[in-house]
C-alpha cells in the first residue's frame, strides 16, 4: 500500500501541469482569435490545440490521485468543498474543449472560435480557482 503522503506528493506534482497548460492554451488561442496574420493564427491555434489536449490527459492523473486522498469525497465540506466547486466543472470543460479540438480539422467560424474562447477562459479561471482552493488544502494540513 501507498503511503497517504506520496498520494499527496504525487496529487501536487500532476496538478501543476494541467493548470500550466490550460492558461498556456487560452493565451495561445486568445493570440490566434485576435490575429489578422494567417499564419500566425494557424501556429498558436496549433499550440492552443496541443495544450488543451495535453493539459486534459494530464487532468486525469490530477483527478484520480485527488480521489485516492479523499478517499472518493466527492464534494466533501468546508475548503474541500470550494476546492472541488472549481475543479469539476473546469474538468469537464476541459475534456470538452480538448475533445471539440480533437474532433475538429477545419478553422472553427468566427462564432465558434469566440465561444470556444469564452469556455476556455472560463475553464482556465475555474482551474485558476481549484489551484487556489488546493493551496488552502495545504494551508490548513
Amino acid at each position: 500500500m501507498i503511503e497517504p503522503s506520496v498520494w499527496s506528493k504525487l496529487h501536487g506534482a500532476a496538478t501543476h501541469f494541467p493548470i500550466a497548460l490550460m492558461i498556456i492554451s487560452a493565451l495561445c488561442d486568445g493570440v490566434s482569435f485576435f490575429s489578422n496574420d494567417a499564419g500566425l493564427r494557424r501556429s498558436y491555434r496549433f499550440t492552443g490545440t496541443l495544450t488543451i489536449v495535453l493539459g486534459a490527459l494530464g487532468s486525469y492523473a490530477a483527478v484520480l490521485t485527488g480521489l485516492v486522498m479523499t478517499k472518493g469525497q466527492i464534494w466533501g465540506h468546508a475548503t474541500l468543498l470550494h476546492h472541488h466547486q472549481f475543479i469539476w466543472p473546469a474538468f469537464a470543460l476541459m475534456t470538452g474543449l480538448a475533445t471539440w479540438r480533437s474532433v475538429s480539422s477545419t478553422e472553427p467560424s468566427r462564432k465558434a472560435a469566440a465561444i470556444y474562447l469564452v469556455l476556455l477562459i472560463l475553464s482556465a479561471g475555474l482551474v485558476s480557482g481549484a489551484g487556489y482552493w488546493g493551496g488552502e488544502l495545504l494551508n490548513q494540513g
